[in-house]
Formats: C-alpha cells, structure tokens, sequence
C-alpha cells in the first residue's frame, strides 16, 4: 500500500492518496455541519498517521492519534450538543482568544522539545508549532467555534511549505486546497454565527 507512484506529475503512494481524498471529504462535511464529517476524519486520521511516520514527521503522526479521539469527542459534541441544548456555532470571546493563543504557545514548546529530545525528526520546531495549532484547532472545531478557521488557514498555509519540504507534495497539494476550503468556511460560519445572533 505504500509503493511509490506518479501522480499527477508527483512521487506519492496509494495512502497518501486515499488520505487525500478522505480529508476533502472531511473537511467538505464540517463546513456543512455534517457529523458524518467526523467519521472521514477519523479514517483520515488513521491513514495520515502512516503516512507521515513513514516520512519522519512523528509530531504529525502522534497528532492523527489524538484527531481520532478528539473526532469521537467531536462527534458526540455535534449529536448532544452543550447539555440540554443543541450545540450551534459561536465565536470566542476574549478569554476564548487568549486560552486558545496559549494553549497553542504552550503546546508548541512541549512538543518541540519532545520532538527534538526524543526522536530523529529535522523539523522539531515547526512539527511541534504546527502540530499545537493542529490541536487547538480540532478542539475549537469539535466546539463550532468560528475561530476554528482562522486556526486551520494559518497551520494549512505553514503546512504547504512543511509537506514540500518533506517531499509530500500531494499532501502539499491537500493543505493548499485546505486554505481555500478553510476560507469558505470561514465565510460560512460567519455568517451563520452573525445569524445567530
């Protein structure tokens, strides 16, 4: 499953490609408010965390392993809703904002020491940055945060450079599609937050 092939003008393997498709299915789904969304992240999730040990980027390949469990909690977070109530789309406050900026600060220090203490990969810092991000932004996700968006369109940006770096370039490609994705729905659950309202 992961001999290497031409596609599309690149090197990539037939997981990698699956992923691909399983994580524009993915995210299509969320900016719909689909649950089912949750289910092609987590077989997303469990396809990229081959992918990327493979490539030695084991911060990404640990991060599809929390994604899994996070998407079950999210999962559930869209059926039930907060309480009694169905959960809608928000947006953070200013506490909201400063939490959510140093969780990110803190995680990224932590796992870019582990990162770099502890296994072979050459891109400690941005693995663990981007990595952090990764999961501040599934836990503003799972709680329809609209932030979740401007979380995803600053780590998929970064992302592109980091997947050419590593030669991943149709996952490149993918984080490239993700920014215009996480654009729209940025849009779209503006919108519908400002409804809401």
């Amino acid at each position: 499953m992961n001999d290497s092939l031409a596609f599309a003008g690149f090197m990539t393997t037939p997981l990698e490609l699956i992923s691909f498709a399983l994580a524009v299915t993915t995210v299509l789904l969320n900016i719909r408010q689909n649950h089912w969304a949750w289910l092609f992240s987590i077989a997303s999730s469990a396809t990229y965390a081959v992918v990327f040990f493979d490539a030695r980027l084991y911060g990404d390949s640990g991060l599809q392993l929390v994604f899994i469990a996070a998407s079950v909690w999210g999962w559930s977070q869209w059926l039930r809703g907060a309480g009694e109530s169905r959960l809608v789309v928000t947006r953070l406050g200013r506490a909201g904002w400063a939490l959510s900026i140093a969780a990110w600060g803190a995680a990224f220090l932590l796992l870019s020491w582990y990162l770099k203490t502890y296994t072979n990969t050459d891109v400690p810092h941005a693995d663990g940055f981007l990595t952090a991000g990764s999961l501040v932004g599934q836990f503003l996700l799972a709680r329809k945060k609209v932030e979740n968006w401007h979380v995803w369109v600053i780590v998929d940006v970064l992302y592109v450079g980091l997947y050419v770096f590593k030669d991943l370039h149709v996952t490149a490609v993918l984080y490239a599609v993700f920014v215009v994705l996480a654009a729209r729905g940025l849009r779209a659950w503006s919108n519908i937050a400002v409804a809401a309202r």
